[in-house]
């Protein structure tokens, strides 16, 4: 399998200018069902398993898992944060030195899959109460300048969703687990 296809097994994500309402059901169900399609594929696995990269130089799943808690522990907080200020500038983290933190690379799995359980839950709480006027609202990132709007948000995050479930969910199918 060529290298791009293990990082990107659902291609790169693609902004739109707008999304229906349809979308952002669709997307908030999306993110809605990741802790538990993360709960059916992982358990049962070993250490073994979980400290297996999900591609050649690529983080193990258990930093995987850690990787997307603390990401969208950062979404919902950045959400929150555009509901209630006028075009917040938010903080930024480095994912890639976070990965290499002692707790992303040696903590439970099973910790980081209850933190998604309980922070999808409160996050898609928000998202459903959102209108059109909220979807509207919008944050920036400081490192790009770069406005978002919460529908675009939200379908980012949909995709992050399926794009880390789906990096272990090929390496358990290339692997027979």
């Amino acid at each position: 399998m060529d290298i791009e296809q293990l990082k990107y097994p659902i291609g790169e994500f693609q902004f739109q200018n707008y999304y229906t309402p349809a979308e952002v059901k669709s997307n908030i169900q999306i993110i809605s069902a990741l802790p538990s399609k993360f709960i059916n594929l992982l358990g049962g696995w070993d250490n073994d398993k979980y400290n297996t990269p999900y591609r050649p130089d690529g983080w193990t799943i258990r930093q995987l898992i850690h990787h997307v808690a603390d990401s969208h522990m950062n979404a919902y907080v950045r959400c929150r944060l555009a509901m209630t200020e006028d075009n917040p500038v938010i903080k930024p983290y480095e994912e890639q030195l976070w990965a290499e933190l002692p707790d992303a690379k040696m903590a439970q799995v099973e910790l980081s899959i209850q933190l998604l359980r309980y922070i999808h839950l409160r996050w898609v709480l928000l998202l459903n109460s959102m209108d059109e006027n909220d979807l509207a609202r919008t944050y920036t990132h400081p490192a790009t300048g770069r406005v978002f709007r919460l529908d675009e948000v939200i379908a980012n995050y949909a995709w992050h969703s399926e794009h880390h479930y789906q990096h272990a969910f090929q390496l358990a199918a290339r692997n027979n687990w």
